[in-house]
């Protein structure tokens, strides 16, 4: 006899939602993951009463309603409001762009002097139809933009030339006629108090979980407990790399306590410059206006992914997808298998796109 209705691979935000729904519904789960703790990228860990996001900083936003209402389930939000500040060779900047950018960048005190700047470096580019990502941000945001704030930061992030870069990466960058510093246009946004840990923790009450268990070395041992499967591992992996290994970016982090009450004065700050080996820092208080008396920083490292790292973010590029285009059909071959979240589906998630995708497939899976 088959003891769960659902095997859930992984403790991340997909696995714990679609868990938590389905434990809901009456079904009986285990997930189980081979990290020593829940939650995934969204660990968060105590360290001098500050909540460090162990995996990178994480800050939730939404514009959907059931969504938030959602993770409102599960934790209180506070109001904090992502607005990193970008650091160019030790000159400041606002991000998103906006009026403060552009007045420190030109001396523009207006949106239409701004606009007008932007559109003489966008047509002294000559620049019509952007085919990478260095087209698509002059075309956005002009070259001055561009190159100090935009071209050093996004190298050193993908690890490559923004010229080989796709152009949809940066489709979305927020430029703001406005001094509006909220770089989110999202209606929900904030972190929950207390950190995600202890949100995920809440969502998986109740339900068997196994930690530090590595399905894909037991697997035909854990398959056998369960009439259904919910991988959220990565989707090469699963099939054993035998059509080739998706590429990722990697992340490395250097955390430490320091002995003053505030470092940065800011969350997050991006360090834009090609010279500056980190892509930013993160001074975790700030994410809950802590006023404890140490701080925590950590300095994010963007590295080329390798079997044994940590993927975070996938390489969407044409020669990727196509790879990822076959693994999908082997995937679709599967009995009683799901690939759902970012690794299973090889796709970059916000946290409330992540939420989106686990609840649609709980309405599938159980009505």
């Amino acid at each position: 006899m088959r003891k769960y209705d659902y095997l859930i691979v992984g403790a991340g935000l997909f696995g714990a939602v679609f868990a938590n729904r389905a434990k809901e519904r009456g079904k009986k789960v285990l997930v189980v993951d081979k990290r020593p703790n829940i939650a995934g990228n969204i660990y968060t860990a105590q360290t001098e009463g500050i909540n460090v996001h162990v995996y990178g900083a994480h800050i939730f936003h939404t514009n959907n309603k059931r969504v938030w209402d959602f993770v409102n389930e599960f934790a209180e939000f506070n109001r904090y409001t992502n607005s990193p500040v970008a650091n160019y060779k030790g000159e400041l900047y606002s991000l998103p762009f906006n009026m403060y950018t552009f007045n420190k960048l030109w001396g523009v005190v207006t949106p239409s002097e701004a606009a007008e700047k932007i559109e003489k470096q966008r047509k002294a580019a000559g620049i019509t139809d952007p085919k990478n990502l260095e087209e698509q941000a002059i075309s956005l945001v002009g070259t001055d933009v561009y190159e100090k704030l935009i071209k050093g930061y996004t190298q050193k992030q993908w690890g490559r030339p923004c010229s080989e870069l796709p152009a949809f990466i940066i489709k979305r960058l927020p430029v703001r006629m406005t001094f509006d510093n909220n770089y989110f246009n999202a209606l929900y946004q904030g972190i929950p108090v207390g950190g995600y840990t202890k949100m995920v923790e809440k969502m998986l009450d109740g339900i068997d979980v196994m930690l530090e268990c590595d399905y894909l070395e037991n697997k035909a041992e854990l398959d056998a407990l369960a009439d259904n499967i919910v991988y959220t591992g990565a989707i090469d992996a699963y099939f054993g790399y035998k059509l080739g290994a998706l590429e990722y970016r990697s992340v490395r982090f250097e955390t430490e306590v320091l002995d003053v009450p505030n470092y940065q004065g800011n969350a997050v700050v991006n360090y834009t410059d090609a010279e500056t080996p980190y892509t930013r820092i993160i001074e975790h208080k700030f994410f809950e206006f802590g006023t404890q008396p140490k701080t925590v920083i950590s300095r994010e490292y963007s590295s080329e992914w390798k079997k044994g790292d940590e993927p975070y973010y996938p390489v969407n590029d044409e020669k990727n997808a196509a790879i990822y285009a076959k693994y999908r059909r082997l995937a679709d071959g599967e009995d009683n298998v799901i690939f759902g979240g970012r690794l299973g589906e090889y796709k970059y998630y916000d946290m409330d796109k992540v939420i989106e995708s686990a609840l649609a497939l709980c309405e599938k899976q159980l009505g």
